[in-house]
């Protein structure tokens, strides 16, 4: 089976790549939708124990887990040495499971993908990028963003540009849906005849 990774800086169009892929029926997974269900399981009690006080009613919340974040960059590390371990387990399961299925392809989307160092084994990797003036437009978009937020969120991110020179395939997510579903579309046909003929 062909692993996919999917990453690229923060508002640089990574869901909407993935449900692309999803179209065309590759079976795919979201760090960012794991980290969701984790903040509603197994990370609560660990996460609640670092930052004291940011679960409510068994689930953490997350704009106060921002907060003490934006307050505390620090935090991160050891955010991350919890949260980290739990999402890599649940995308090896996926992907066992999806090559126990018979698929073909499968496509992860890791938002720190480089940044972690972690070999998640992947084969090829897809990478989003936008200007700079359309990611920022976006981040600023987002409920309960401001400017400090935003750069503290992009200084920990790997620059775009670099991100970009480690891409096996890129992807403008500043295109219009149509292009970027037919691109997508057109890859996973190439991946899938190179599979059938070797």
């Amino acid at each position: 089976m062909h692993r996919i990774g999917i990453t690229g800086s923060i508002a640089t169009g990574k869901s909407t790549l993935l449900a692309a892929f999803a179209k065309c029926g590759v079976p795919v997974f979201s760090a960012d939708e794991a980290v969701a269900r984790l903040y509603a399981g197994a990370a609560v009690a660990p996460v609640d124990v670092l930052f004291p006080g940011v679960a409510e009613n068994g689930v953490i919340d997350r704009a106060e887990l921002a907060r003490r974040l934006s307050s505390d960059p620090s935090g991160f590390q050891r955010l991350e040495a919890i949260v980290h371990p739990l999402v890599r387990s649940a995308i090896a399961d996926f992907l066992d499971d999806a090559e126990a299925q018979g698929h073909a392809l499968a496509a992860v989307e890791v938002p720190l993908l480089f940044e972690s160092g972690h070999d998640y084994g992947f084969d090829t990797i897809a990478v989003t990028h936008v200007v700079e003036a359309v990611q920022r437009e976006r981040i600023l978009a987002r409920p309960g963003m401001t400017v400090e937020k935003m750069e503290t969120l992009l200084a920990r991110q790997m620059p775009q540009a670099e991100k970009k020179e480690r891409a096996d395939w890129l992807f403008d997510t500043s295109a219009p849906i149509q292009v970027i579903e037919a691109e997508v579309a057109e890859l996973v046909r190439k991946l899938r005849t190179e599979r059938q003929d070797g």
